[in-house]
């Protein structure tokens, strides 16, 4: 027997049904199935997009998905029912879903990718969806949902690339690219830490609003295209300790030419698109490059921990209704976001 407020008879969610593109996203009204006992029914008050969302929709991430699929990986919201031998929530909990439901601690593993949320399994674009009592972590309670929205995904990264794999230190020098949700959370996390932040982008309306979010230089990589010269002259020549890497190919030989010798390009983003890299920089500056996938439930807890001692809030761009997710898509599409984009759905 689960314990449960009443339970609405059908869920209202977004499919891609396999005709890929935003225009093809449909909403789709489905039952509501009982849940097994470990299982935890979340009614979603808002969930947030991320440049991988957009990529999944428009069918450039993959296309063997399992159709049809609901997507977006990130979402907060209550829970509203629970099965019975659920032991970690109870109804009324206010949580946001983890995007690897499976990925609770420990370094990352092959079968984890198969629980990522919104790809390999369904996303959170519905008014309620089902998780696995492990899938999920309690907000604080100063967090609205709709900025706990924002966190599963980009702040997990950001947090991994820097804290938890990368290690800063105050007086480090971190580099982070553009100004959507990963790079606004590295600027925020390396804030916390005392390093030193430098921040990229093509608009200098953006780059202001960054220096009023603690970045200490930046560079419009329109006015400066060989930026990397650029970073090494606001180093002394040295170059950044951390470069927070969102291009992928298109950008990682400059980010090369902008690390110190000894230092560590987190690699997460591909806005670029792919390519080919000369791998020798790697060698001859004794570089780490490391590929960063989100992260774990743990990390997610430590991140949680340090957000609300500092008193620490996501960036919120825009927020839109469950009605006007295309013109939410069409908005991230465009890069003229500053932040995260959440849709508000209940």
């Amino acid at each position: 027997m689960s314990t449960a407020t009443k339970t609405e008879a059908k869920i209202r969610s977004y499919e891609i049904d396999g005709n890929f593109g935003i225009e093809a996203l449909k909403i789709q009204e489905r039952p509501s199935l009982p849940l097994n006992p470990y299982q935890v029914r979340l009614k979603v008050h808002a969930a947030s997009l991320n440049y991988r969302d957009l990529l999944i929709i428009k069918g450039d991430y993959a296309r063997k998905l399992p159709f049809p699929l609901i997507p977006l990986s990130d979402g907060a919201g209550e829970i509203i029912e629970i099965g019975e031998q659920v032991s970690r929530v109870k109804v009324g909990d206010r949580v946001a879903a983890l995007f690897f439901q499976k990925w609770l601690a420990g370094p990352n593993r092959p079968e984890y990718g198969k629980s990522a949320m919104g790809g390999a399994l369904n996303g959170m674009l519905a008014d309620q969806v089902v998780l696995h009592e492990d899938g999920v972590i309690r907000i604080p309670s100063e967090m609205s949902f709709e900025q706990a929205s924002t966190l599963p995904c980009a702040a997990v990264t950001a947090w991994n690339a820097l804290i938890a794999s990368g290690g800063i230190k105050p007086g480090d020098t971190v580099l982070t690219m553009g100004t959507g949700g990963v790079s606004l959370f590295a600027l925020e996390f390396a804030k916390m830490n005392g390093a030193r932040i430098i921040i990229t982008s093509s608009s200098d309306e953006k780059l202001e609003r960054a220096k009023k979010l603690g970045a200490h230089e930046t560079i419009n990589y329109k006015k400066h295209q060989e930026w990397e010269k650029k970073v090494l002259e606001l180093t002394g020549n040295l170059g950044a300790d951390h470069v927070v890497e969102l291009g992928g190919a298109g950008t990682l030989e400059r980010s090369l030419k902008s690390v110190i010798v000894g230092g560590r390009i987190s690699l997460i983003g591909v806005l670029t698109g792919g390519g080919e890299v000369n791998p020798m920089p790697m060698l001859m500056k004794n570089i780490c490059v490391q590929g960063i996938y989100v992260g774990s439930r743990e990390m997610f807890e430590h991140m949680l921990t340090a957000m609300t001692l500092h008193k620490s809030k996501p960036i919120i761009d825009r927020v839109f209704g469950f009605d006007e997710v295309k013109e939410a898509l069409k908005h991230m599409e465009s890069g003229a976001h500053f932040g995260k984009i959440v849709i508000k759905i209940s």
